[in-house]
């Protein structure tokens, strides 16, 4: 039989409503051992996510693991996102053994999850296992994580996409949250986030709207 086509968007794709983010770690500490992606490049790409989220309202978990003892404290950028929103620190390096944390995402109850955070293979690998092991449907932000080599966060994307978790990037998931420019109500706040932490693109937003008054949409 011949498939019609409709103009609706997939089940996959992701929306500000149908989806917890969870922010793992990003701390001083461990970003002196993260070698795969630049450091300033890394906080650029999880202060993106963290604005991204707050903007269009996305229930956020931010979590830490031992901040006053040893790791050090979350991101400016992300926590300024979120001003006055509490931090849930660990002891263990698998977010999903916390109780705290996962009180949090029942509190919640969104069954999609995306994830970012410092070290893909510890930060990362653990919960996002642990979740699809518990029915969750989730997502990881591939270039708002780092690890201590190219080798590390190779494998460990591989290790979670063979296991079934759907990787996007930074900039993607800003997008996908807009995905209609005729979306006027968020229009200039996805525009703003992308020129403020877009890289390139943010640049090219910026010279179009200062030489042409361009306007996407």
């Amino acid at each position: 039989m011949p498939i019609t086509a409709t103009p609706t968007p997939g089940s996959k794709l992701i929306s500000p409503r149908d989806h917890t983010l969870i922010m793992i770690d990003f701390q001083s500490q461990m970003s002196f051992a993260t070698k795969s992606i630049d450091a300033v490049l890394l906080r650029n790409n999880a202060a993106l996510v963290a604005h991204a989220a707050a903007g269009f309202e996305v229930s956020t978990i931010l979590t830490t693991v031992a901040e006053k003892s040893f790791s050090g404290p979350m991101f400016e950028e992300i926590t300024a996102a979120f001003p006055g929103q509490p931090l849930l620190d660990r002891t263990s390096m698998n977010t999903w053994e916390d109780a705290a944390v996962i009180k949090q995402v029942n509190a919640i109850g969104k069954t999609r999850l995306v994830f970012c955070g410092l070290w893909t293979s510890v930060c990362i690998v653990g919960p996002t296992l642990s979740a699809l092991d518990q029915g969750f449907e989730v997502y990881a932000i591939a270039d708002a994580c780092g690890d201590v080599s190219d080798e590390a966060h190779e494998r460990a994307m591989e290790r979670m996409i063979q296991a079934g978790v759907q990787p996007m990037t930074s900039l993607q998931y800003l997008l996908e949250l807009q995905r209609d420019w005729a979306r006027s109500e968020t229009y200039d706040l996805t525009t703003g986030i992308a020129k403020k932490f877009g890289g390139a693109y943010g640049l090219g937003v910026t010279y179009a709207k200062t030489m042409f008054g361009a306007h996407e949409g």
